[in-house]
């Protein structure tokens, strides 16, 4: 790949363009021909081809087939963040970023239940409860960037807000196995299938399978059997899997800004060859393998869960854009600040209006928010589902607040921590 062009793929990445196309286009299509799009997402190329009772339509296997590997990459994220030299470990330095996690969930799902039951009575009020999962986790990628821009490459509110960002995305996943499971589970399947997946991935560790495609191929696919089978997600399926696959010994980092080449001239240039500046591992060459893929096949993502017309704003909308932005800000604000004053300090150059900041970012909840509302609201509360995604979309202009709130607080930017 040219220069030029590897520049240009990278941009796309960076700025998750093919995710906000993707979006964008999903919700013109939905609004100018609204037959069309239901269509084109429930497409069955395979004809009446079923797994497990689920017909194989375009929106099927975006949701449950090709998110297992963008779910996949955010286990990768939270495996590597406990090695050493990552942001949990040792977990004393991550207290307090890891209690601003607990007010990025408690916070959203106390205001949303409090909207909820203000706005809402009786029955419609339980209804809309339903999805008080909706605004607890943070689109680890489009907070990076938005961090990035507000405080520069290197400031340490980049590093806290990642943590924070992981950490909340690991509670999500979790959120969404046990609280929007697609039945009653029957967790004996799991025992039949998911469970034999990871021990054959453990013996595949042990016996130094040093490939991550076995990984994915064997263990993976009975994971996704299992979930499948018991009722849950099966886009949750490589979340258990990708910890067996052999990893770094440090953590290499959440973010690739480099490639081999440029590592190896700038380690030239600098004379050091004291370490190996690029991991080699299974687990790296997994997301390495996968990111451009996976990157860009957000775009049928967007495009599939974002077709919402916009005459289905209603206070839902509201209630889910307030809890993300609003109540991210408080929650993550509020238990930092307290453990601070438990003695649990805030990295060093970073204060409290880094901490504000960064918590209006973190309400940057597009892509697991979109797929957790298409998760909370099926079957009888389906009418919930395209006011809660709009909400989820508008969430973005948590970057705009997170702006305005850096000038107001004088924030400037600074890359030279």
């Amino acid at each position: 790949m040219s220069e030029s062009k590897k520049g240009f793929t990278n941009f796309l990445q960076e700025f998750s363009i093919p995710l906000i196309v993707g979006v964008l286009a999903g919700i013109v299509a939905a609004n100018v021909d609204p037959g069309w799009y239901k269509d084109a997402i429930h497409a069955k190329p395979f004809g009446d081809a079923k797994i497990f009772g689920h017909g194989l339509d375009v929106h099927y296997m975006i949701n449950d087939i090709f998110m297992v590997f963008f779910f996949g990459i955010a286990a990768k994220e939270i495996t590597e963040s406990v090695l050493p030299g990552g942001d949990l470990n040792p977990p004393s330095k991550a207290i307090n970023p890891l209690l601003g996690t607990l007010g990025g969930v408690f916070g959203p799902v106390g205001v949303y239940l409090l909207l909820t039951h203000v706005i809402y009575s009786g029955q419609e009020a339980t209804n809309v409860a339903e999805g008080w999962g909706i605004p607890t986790a943070t689109d680890i990628a489009l907070a990076w960037l938005v961090a990035r821009m507000i405080f520069g490459n290197k400031h340490p509110a980049v590093s806290f807000l990642l943590l924070l960002a992981v950490a909340d995305d690991a509670i999500g996943l979790g959120i969404i196995a046990v609280a929007y499971p697609k039945q009653a589970p029957e967790v004996m399947q799991l025992l039949y299938w998911t469970i034999p997946g990871m021990v054959l991935c453990y013996a595949m560790r042990k016996r130094g399978v040093n490939t991550w495609l076995p990984y994915i191929a064997f263990g993976g696919t009975l994971s996704w059997i299992g979930l499948s089978k018991a009722h849950l997600h099966p886009a949750l399926a490589l979340v258990v899997i990708v910890p067996f696959i052999p990893g770094p010994k440090r953590d290499t980092g959440l973010f690739e800004e480099k490639d081999e080449a440029d590592e190896a001239q700038e380690a030239a240039e600098q004379g050091d060859h004291s370490h190996e500046h690029h991991d080699h591992s299974p687990l790296h060459n997994f997301e390495h393998n996968l990111k451009l893929p996976v990157d860009f096949g957000l775009f049928f993502f967007g495009f599939a869960n974002a077709g919402v017309k916009f005459d289905t704003i209603n206070e839902v909308t509201w209630i889910v854009l307030a809890s993300l932005i609003v109540g991210k800000t408080i929650g993550i604000f509020a238990f930092s600040w307290v453990g601070t004053k438990l003695g649990f300090p805030l990295p060093k150059g970073m204060g409290l209006s880094h901490l504000a900041v960064a918590g209006i970012i973190a309400g940057l909840g597009l892509t697991v928010a979109l797929f957790v509302s298409g998760e909370a609201f099926k079957g009888d509360l389906a009418a919930y589902q395209g006011p809660a995604k709009m909400g989820a979309i508008f969430s973005a202009g948590a970057a705009l607040v997170a702006f305005g709130a850096a000038r107001l607080l004088g924030v400037k930017r600074d890359d030279s921590s």
